[in-house]
């Protein structure tokens, strides 16, 4: 049995801020299927999609961009440790408060930045509401002990990331992919094959690739696509299956300039403290092409 522990047990939640809030709150309902919900900030959005009080939450502003990344930590006595870790690192570390901690429907977090200039939060305690939850157009969602689902974020150089995450967040590469002038590595925490995606050699018109939710059903991934056809949701790569996790997805634009990918099927590692690094040839086995809208063909 391995005696080794990730510093994060998963991605908790993202913090969006976006001028188009009244779009966010259209496709996160209507198309991804995500419940609304209150929250401490009466003026931000609020999604749910299990027993957590909110994986996503989009604040109004004039510019997009990401508030925080939060990824969630056992306890405070663990929090207190990553601290440690983060201070030895030469990290700037900021302890929020218990007022900010409880505007984030959290116990206790503290803020920094990783070397790309990313916000994020590390965070013990989620306070639940114990309601639960409704996706009704989506059977559920695969979460667990597993988290949010991923993130891929756009960076100028792979190598200061991986080392920060790796060396003193705690995670593990999964795996990379050198294509021309993109390059992109992977990254898990638990038992999802990754957690986190770092691209270098893309333009970084939004810190944001896209992020992933995983639904229940295969059944699920096709009425959403569907969904995104029907309301006019542009669908930038079409349904394939992934050679890394695994995972047949389709990808269709969110507000703003950056994607969701909504999966199912993903790879589950086992024993992510035993998995070895590879790369890959092709990012997919089949399909993820790229898709024609009328906008594209006009």
């Amino acid at each position: 049995m391995s005696t080794r522990k990730s510093a994060v047990l998963s991605l908790g939640y993202v913090r969006l801020a976006s001028p188009h809030l009244d779009e966010w709150r259209r496709f996160a309902t209507d198309v991804l299927g995500f419940m609304p919900t209150p929250g401490p900030d009466a003026t931000a959005a609020y999604f749910r999609w299990d027993n957590y009080p909110y994986r996503l939450v989009v604040a109004e502003a004039d510019t997009a961009g990401v508030d925080a990344i939060g990824f969630e930590v056992i306890d405070d006595t663990d929090l207190h440790a990553q601290v440690s870790r983060l201070k030895r690192a030469g990290v700037d570390v900021r302890a929020g408060s218990d007022e900010e901690a409880a505007a984030r429907l959290v116990t206790g977090y503290v803020s920094f930045e990783d070397p790309a200039g990313t916000p994020l939060e590390l965070y013990h305690g989620p306070i639940r509401n114990d309601i639960p939850v409704v996706t009704p157009l989506v059977s559920s969602f695969v979460t667990g002990d597993m988290g949010f689902g991923h993130a891929v974020l756009k960076v100028d150089e792979l190598e200061p990331v991986l080392n920060f995450y790796r060396d003193v967040l705690g995670f593990h590469l999964r795996n990379t992919w050198h294509v021309g002038a993109i390059s992109m590595a992977f990254l898990g925490c638990n038992p999802r094959h990754h957690t986190l995606g770092f691209s270098a050699g893309l333009p970084r018109t939004h810190p944001l690739g896209h992020i992933m939710v995983e639904a229940a059903t295969i059944d699920d991934v096709g009425m959403a696509q569907d969904r995104c056809l029907d309301q006019g949701v542009p669908v930038r790569m079409c349904l394939g299956r992934h050679t890394n996790d695994e995972m047949i997805s389709f990808y269709c634009q969110a507000p703003d300039s950056m994607m969701v990918e909504f999966g199912w099927g993903g790879l589950r590692v086992e024993d992510p403290d035993h998995a070895g690094t590879y790369q890959i040839s092709r990012p997919s086995f089949w399909g993820h092409r790229p898709f024609p809208t009328p906008a594209d063909e006009g």
